[in-house]
């Protein structure tokens, strides 16, 4: 009587058990190559910015001074708003900033206020 893995072995069905294996592991080295490729291509447009300081210029304007990193030869927009001390935005300006070979660059703006602020800041930047 011939056994079951005599016959795989003289029909050749024993390689069939691979094939699932080989194309399940294709498929997961696939979709860690497309996760890793999709977390690097959101970071090659990411724009950080970090306040360097403020300057209460009189009762209705404030001067903020920044620094932001972003991608060399992009343009980039900020939002930057004064504060109140109650944390209250009475202030705010949308800028465009030009792009720069420069990967990471100090910028001063004047924010004119609608009553006393007490503090300046950046609240965020992006690629334009």
């Amino acid at each position: 009587m011939t056994t079951a893995l005599e016959l795989d072995e003289r029909y050749g069905r024993r390689g069939r058990r691979r094939l699932p294996w080989v194309i399940g592991g294709i498929i997961g080295v696939a979709v860690v190559v497309a996760f890793g490729w999709m977390t690097v291509a959101s970071q090659l447009n990411t724009v950080t910015a970090q306040d360097t300081g403020f300057t209460l210029t009189d009762s209705h304007t404030v001067d903020i001074s920044f620094q932001y990193t972003a991608p060399r030869g992009s343009d980039v927009v900020c939002v930057v708003q004064a504060l109140d001390k109650e944390f209250g935005v009475v202030g705010w300006k949308v800028m465009d900033i030009a792009a720069t070979q420069k990967h990471t660059a100090a910028v001063q703006v004047s924010i004119p206020t609608v009553a006393q602020a007490t503090t300046g800041l950046v609240k965020s930047c992006w690629v334009a």
